[in-house]
């Protein structure tokens, strides 16, 4: 017999050396530490792509929801008198008969049970984050939006991710490697804000300037991964779109900052002001006892909000986006004080009247108004790129005006429009946005409710419980 009959064949040598890759992949998985690893991952991962399904369907339903209202009032503005009140009406009903946290923003919510999460049997962090929530914030929502409510569906929709991520956390069996319940909820409102807004980059900054004092590295990989997988899916049912694409702009000069400082200026301190009026309404609201009482409040809340439609138009319906794409793309974009006040008091009075309903959203749309005011009184409406960038200014300002989240507001609204080269006058804005705000009030509205959610609580006794 010849040597060459004993060589193994090309084929013989490619299946021994899948062989041993298959062994030693397999020894890799029975190790201890890749493991726990990847089961240490995997409930971030399937919590990711559930949160970007369930968003990508609220959001659906949202707009379609917002579609029809348009339709009704086409026919007659009028019509807001009768739907205004029977779907604000049964927003609020929603609310208060199955889940009293359900109502406001949700992002409060989410801070609250971030706070009061621990690992132990003693957790509340269920009282603010579960699936009763979850049902009742879509279905109030989307009562408000149908009724034409200046609501949007971002701040829900991180309330809603964060009880997605903490019911997962919740169905872990004992065996599992130990996984932080609130680095899950962290996570989850960062998947959350990515999925909403399609801006991966803002989730993490959220999930940083906002919902944590914890230091980045204990969850920077969780929160990456979440991010991703998240925007991933949403994208794969979307496409790859953009909130508010492509807006053309214009340098902006040395002269042209101080434009900018005045708009900011004053974005951010009607955002405060805003806040203010919602926190006070708020507290009044939360003295009424009873059904009655409350339902009668949020039937006044529907006609004020009505009469600001009645008034000022379509404008001050819904979460603002026709508003947004009128200022930025329309040829010749309807501006004045009508829209601030359209967008102001109708995000008031839909925001306070008892239902669930973003703030997110709607501050834009208002800053944005009042971006398009300014340029109009400043004479540079005919410039089409500074028209914009102070539109842009106006949107980030007022934002960081009502979160004081400035870095997270400016990279919103620049990874919305995809408008890198306004990248500093965004920042300026944001910036001087909140520091005009925190002279008004040195906390945001966000961390108010939180506050008085947790006072709520029977058996809360402050942070230092928690030690």
């Amino acid at each position: 017999m010849s040597k060459n009959q004993h060589a193994p064949s090309f084929t013989d040598r490619l299946l021994a050396a899948g062989s041993a890759l298959l062994e030693r992949v397999r020894q890799w998985l029975v190790d201890s530490r890749a493991k726990d690893f990847i089961l240490l991952a995997l409930p971030y991962q399937i919590s990711a792509v559930l949160t970007a399904l369930i968003a990508v369907g609220y959001a659906w339903l949202f707009n379609w929801m917002g579609d029809r209202n348009a339709e009704l009032l086409a026919i007659d503005r009028r019509l807001i008198f009768l739907s205004a009140p029977i779907t604000f009406f049964i927003a609020w009903w929603l609310v208060y008969r199955f889940a009293p946290l359900a109502g406001g923003s949700g992002i409060p919510q989410l801070m609250a049970a971030i706070d009061v999460a621990t690992d132990k049997k003693r957790d509340r962090s269920g009282r603010f984050l579960n699936l009763r929530i979850l049902l009742v914030k879509v279905m109030s929502s989307l009562a408000l939006v149908v009724g034409g409510g200046a609501v949007g569906r971002e701040g829900p929709t991180l309330q809603i991710a964060g009880s997605i991520y903490r019911t997962v956390h919740r169905l872990l069996p004992p065996f599992w490697p130990k996984v932080s319940r609130r680095i899950m909820m962290i996570t989850g409102g960062a998947a959350g804000l990515s999925a909403a807004f399609n801006t991966p980059l803002g989730g993490i900054v959220f999930a940083v300037e906002e919902l944590t004092k914890t230091h980045m590295a204990q969850f920077r990989t969780a929160v990456l991964t979440a991010v991703i997988l998240s925007g991933m899916t949403a994208q794969w049912l979307l496409g790859p779109y953009l909130m508010l694409g492509y807006p053309k702009l214009a340098p902006a000069t040395v002269s042209f900052m101080y434009k900018i400082l005045l708009l900011s200026a004053i974005a951010g301190i009607t955002g405060a002001l805003f806040c203010r009026m919602v926190l006070a309404i708020d507290k009044f609201r939360r003295g009424l006892h009873g059904v009655v009482a409350n339902g009668a409040f949020a039937l006044a809340c529907s006609f004020l909000f009505a009469s600001v439609v009645y008034f000022f138009g379509s404008v001050a319906t819904g979460s603002g986006h026709l508003l947004l794409e009128d200022h930025l793309f329309a040829d010749d974009p309807e501006t004045g004080i009508g829209n601030v006040g359209a967008r102001v008091l109708g995000s008031l009075f839909s925001f306070t009247a008892g239902g669930a309903g973003g703030i997110f959203a709607p501050s834009l749309a208002s800053g944005a108004a009042i971006g398009g005011w300014l340029t109009d009184t400043l004479g540079l409406a005919s410039n089409r790129g500074q028209f914009n960038l102070l539109v842009l200014a106006g949107m980030t300002a007022f934002l960081s005006g009502v979160t004081r989240s400035p870095f997270t507001s400016a990279i919103l609204v620049l990874e919305m429009t995809d408008r890198h080269s306004a990248i500093f006058q965004l920042m300026y804005a944001s910036v001087v946005g909140y520091l005009i705000a925190y002279v008004v009030d040195r906390k945001s509205y966000y961390e108010r409710m939180k506050e008085r959610l947790l006072k709520a609580m029977p058996d809360w006794k402050g942070e230092e419980a928690e030690k």
